[in-house]
């Protein structure tokens, strides 16, 4: 019941093709959950709040009086939160803050001639929405991973949009509680593909919503695709799969440590990827042996099993440690880690991955909550071509060009010629004209 499937894959050429081929991943169901949130957006698009009401009492089975939250509900859920979470979140936040800080750029300036300089500037988004789902979990820590970044950037106008309760009509208090510790007050009870299109394009019938530049967050499937769907209209920070980890391990490893760390990203969903890389039978036999002793016990076993089980998770066998780092590379996981001898020196080799957790000591639930890092992270091996969340995710760049008389003198020939060669003489003449 708690068994992972086998891929072996010694003895093969691992090219690109095969191993895309052979590598386990989540089934594609982008195209089924782009046809169902279609009517969403468009209905909001034209209808606004009414129209989210009506989804919100749908989906989330309650129809609030108001769908921005008061400050005073925010205020209640600080108060209100325990004190270890409390300490665990400021100490998340303090975490969080450092790393960002320290990957905000500053404005670099480029002399190319007389008098002749390009300053590339970056310049925050004018106001983002942030998305925080619901669903099998509580996820006040993705509240920190979004905000402070955002923060960091120096967004002025920050909106959280996070499911309502049923039961109460607001959203989870303790994601209004990492909110209020972080100093966002307007908060709205809206979840799923209605979120996303109210942050989009916003209302004021009732109640104000003023539309964002920019949507950030994780969510399912649904929330993917309606942000796939309105990328241009406004922009987007990726179009989240099913969450996933690839654990290279070797006989150094624990395998109670690495069976830990797959049941622990299985948890998260059913289609949850938990994969790993070995090429040592007794490192997958001890791993294997752990997982099916480890994961009877743990509160969501029967989530856990569904993952585990799933075409997207998998041991795959290959013949060394050259052959596992050209899996990882191909891969491309939104988590990897590197339980083996020499970590370190692994990572260096790994070109593709969203968070590389180097050593028994720093596993995935590390970068989870507390780490420094960001967990907002590009799953479906899409991490072979972008990144994490981070301040330049809230930040465009914009350049400056200052040339003097002496300075466009220089290169206007140049100019003419090109222009000529392309065919458009009015730029050539748009530079002579300054020198007749």
């Amino acid at each position: 019941m708690y068994e992972l499937r086998r891929i072996d894959l010694r003895g093969m050429r691992l090219d690109r093709a095969t191993l895309r081929r052979h590598l386990p991943r989540a089934q594609e169901t982008g195209q089924a959950a782009a046809q169902a949130v279609r009517g969403t957006l468009d209905r909001v698009a034209a209808e606004g709040r009414a129209a989210v009401l009506d989804f919100t009492e749908r989906f989330d089975g309650v129809r609030p009086s108001a769908l921005r939250v008061a400050g005073q509900h925010i205020e209640a859920a600080v108060a209100g939160l325990d004190p270890a979470i409390r300490s665990a979140l400021r100490e998340s936040i303090r975490r969080a803050r450092i790393v960002a800080e320290a990957d905000r750029r500053t404005a670099v300036t480029s002399e190319l001639g007389p008098d002749s300089t390009v300053t590339t500037r970056w310049l925050p988004v004018d106001r983002v929405g942030l998305y925080v789902p619901g669903g099998l979990a509580v996820y006040p820590s993705t509240v920190v991973m979004n905000v402070v970044p955002a923060q960091a950037a120096g967004v002025g106008s920050l909106a959280i949009a996070s499911p309502p309760q049923a039961d109460t009509g607001l959203p989870h208090p303790t994601v209004l509680a990492a909110a209020g510790l972080l100093g966002v007050d307007e908060v709205w009870a809206i979840g799923g593909a209605q979120a996303i299109a109210a942050l989009t394009y916003g209302f004021s019938d009732g109640e104000e919503l003023e539309p964002v530049d920019l949507i950030t967050g994780p969510g399912n499937a649904y929330v993917a695709a309606a942000k796939a769907q309105v990328q241009g209209t406004v922009g987007i920070d990726a179009v989240a799969g099913p969450t996933e980890i690839i654990v290279f391990a070797d006989s150094t490893a624990d395998p109670r440590y690495v069976a830990a760390d797959l049941i622990s990203q299985a948890e998260h969903d059913p289609n949850a990827a938990a994969v790993l890389v070995t090429a040592e039978e007794s490192v997958a036999a001890a791993v294997s042996a752990q997982v099916a002793e480890q994961a009877p016990a743990a509160r969501h076993a029967d989530r856990i099993a569904r993952a585990l089980a799933g075409s997207q998770s998998a041991i795959v066998l290959i013949d060394d440690r050259e052959a596992a780092l050209t899996v990882l590379n191909a891969y491309a996981g939104e988590h990897v880690e590197l339980q083996v001898a020499d970590a370190a020196a692994a990572a260096v080799a790994l070109r593709n991955g969203g968070s590389v957790f180097i050593g028994p000591y720093s596993p995935v639930a590390l970068g989870d909550y507390c780490s420094g890092s960001n967990h907002v992270l590009p799953t479906m091996g899409t991490a072979a071509f972008s990144s994490a969340l981070g301040v330049q995710s809230f930040l465009k760049g914009s350049q400056i060009i200052d040339y003097s008389r002496a300075g466009l003198e220089q290169v206007a020939a140049g100019i003419e010629a090109l222009a000529e060669a392309e065919n458009l003489p009015a730029h050539g003449r748009a530079v002579s004209i300054r020198f007749a």
